[in-house]
């Protein structure tokens, strides 16, 4: 049974949903499966065989930058994006979605352009913006849907 000051958070390491309390902050906290700690914030590099999966199973909302490789914007934007991923541990998501190798997700949402940001709660789209943001913009707009 899930109490209500808990969390579903997945591991950055092995995507087992983890119950965590819900707090400010967070000194500690480690994944019940492998033990590492899910307080590390690199973004994790999502594909069409675990995109949903993180959706459904993310208490906190799940910011999804969808890029390629090739995209002069896309890569201005990428250490913004890490950068911001680390301010907002266990409170969202950071993940990527590369166009180029999971085109059936980028047709799947509509992407037209990138990079395309898509802001998810509760498993649902609840905002999206496309073009290249610095980090204080995208700091900004991740703290909105806190």
């Amino acid at each position: 049974i899930v109490r209500k000051n808990n969390m579903r958070v997945i591991c950055p390491h092995c995507f087992k949903v983890n119950n965590v309390p819900k707090k400010d902050s967070y000194k500690k906290a480690n994944c019940g499966e492998c033990k590492n700690s899910l307080l590390d914030t690199a973004p994790l590099e999502l594909d069409s065989t675990n995109f949903d999966e993180v959706l459904v199973n993310s208490d906190i909302p799940v910011i999804v930058d969808f890029w390629a490789p090739w995209c002069g914007p896309c890569k201005m934007m990428g250490p913004n994006f890490e950068k911001s991923a680390t301010k907002f541990s266990l409170k969202t998501l950071f993940v990527k979605v590369n166009t180029e190798n999971e085109q059936n997700l980028g047709a799947r949402f509509g992407i037209r352009s990138i990079p395309t940001l898509m802001i998810f709660k509760d498993g649902k789209e609840v905002h999206r913006v496309s073009g290249a943001l610095d980090e204080t913009k995208l700091s900004q707009l991740v703290s909105q849907f806190l």
